[in-house]
């Protein structure tokens, strides 16, 4: 009797533009992120700032800040948080690093398009919030 394998087909991965935009606001003004990164990257990023050592976990933060950051908006981002005249706080970096590894970690929020026999598949996925009910 011949033995199976087990396997496992992930299929494919999401494309880049099935994710929504993501970005913030930090002392008015508004910063650009990718809409979604690499699963490798948070990873590291758990694993860096889980260290002992503060110097590798402040690595990790900055790291991850400027791998989530649109290239346009990185610069910017980083002379905001070095002007000695509009005080970033840290705990201020930890909650923009907590909310964005959320956001990451979350499924695409892209609204479904209609399936081939023309009917809509459900509009939007698990993720999305419902408006408040008044």
């Amino acid at each position: 009797m011949a033995k199976t394998t087990r396997f496992k087909d992930f299929g494919k991965t999401q494309p880049l533009e099935d994710y929504t935009p993501l970005g913030f606001a930090l002392n008015g003004e508004e910063f650009t992120c990718r809409p979604a990164l690499p699963g490798a990257l948070l990873l590291d990023m758990i694993r860096k700032a889980d260290s002992d050592s503060g110097g590798m976990a402040a690595e990790a933060i900055t790291d991850f800040l400027n791998s989530s950051l649109e290239e346009s908006d990185a610069e910017k981002f980083q002379a905001l948080i070095a002007d000695p005249d509009q005080i970033v706080q840290m705990e201020t970096l930890g909650e923009i690093v907590g909310w964005l590894v959320e956001q990451y970690t979350t499924r695409p929020t892209k609204v479904r398009s209609r399936s081939s026999n023309g009917r809509s598949t459900g509009g939007r996925t698990s993720t999305d919030t419902s408006p408040v009910e008044e």
